[in-house]
């Protein structure tokens, strides 16, 4: 299951594979073996399975399917999301729902992806989520942009718009730019603020709103309306 050690000198991104299907796991480990700066470490069949996995195997990024017999992906990913330091998580699934799809962002997932992704995008995912970037597809954010505006009047509106008035005009800056799916580098950019800076502002944000990564930041802003407002000021 080990693939040839990356040539940089850099440790290969551990990684965890959770589906009931047999062969969906052993395509996706000869898939993942191509790519010299990932190790498949192991490999489960349910989500019952995927917490001793990851207690064994401490892999950076699990990819976790939904539909399994005993405990589903994304009741999965809640338990691994409320441990300490939880492995990064892309849900992938023939199965994308818009429920689905906000379900797996709200559980605390980093990542959306369906099963018939061309193999360099779910690998380009996986380093991208290892690197602390979320893998929000546009086709991703569009179904959760259309979805928040259908809902009406949501209790999860009022408390978004509470929690994103708890923020500073900088940090709200940059929480707006992160629910419009910008990269750190991209937000800089923007804002006129170095990666490093970047970084610790959404640190922060993580801290004050008291979510686990940056998708639920994005998901926070959507539920507040506020994905169509324009980023402004410097901070």
């Amino acid at each position: 299951m080990e693939s040839a050690s990356d040539p940089t000198g850099r440790p290969p991104i551990r990684v965890l594979i959770v589906d009931d299907d047999a062969l969906v796991r052993a395509g996706l480990t000869m898939m993942l073996a191509a790519a010299d700066d990932l190790r498949v470490v192991a490999d489960v069949a349910d989500g019952a399975e995927v917490v001793p996995a990851v207690n064994r195997h401490r892999p950076d990024v699990v990819l976790m399917d939904i539909r399994m017999p005993r405990l589903d992906g994304l009741a999965a990913t809640e338990l691994l999301r409320a441990r300490r330091d939880p492995p990064e998580i892309i849900i992938l699934t023939t199965f994308d729902t818009d429920d689905h799809i906000l379900r797996a962002m709200r559980a605390g997932a980093s990542g959306f992806l369906l099963k018939h992704t061309p193999p360099p995008d779910i690998i380009r995912a996986i380093r991208q989520v290892a690197a602390g970037e979320p893998m929000l597809s546009p086709a991703v954010l569009r179904r959760m942009m259309s979805y928040v505006a259908g809902t009406g009047v949501d209790p999860r509106r009022e408390r978004a718009r509470e929690l994103l008035g708890r923020l500073s005009e900088g940090e709200r800056a940059v929480a707006a730019l992160v629910g419009r799916g910008r990269t750190n580098g991209e937000i800089g950019k923007e804002l006129s603020l170095s990666v490093a800076t970047v970084k610790a502002y959404v640190s922060r944000l993580l801290t004050k709103l008291e979510l686990n990564n940056r998708v639920q930041i994005a998901l926070l802003v959507h539920d507040a309306g506020e994905r169509d407002g324009e980023a402004t000021g410097t901070p």
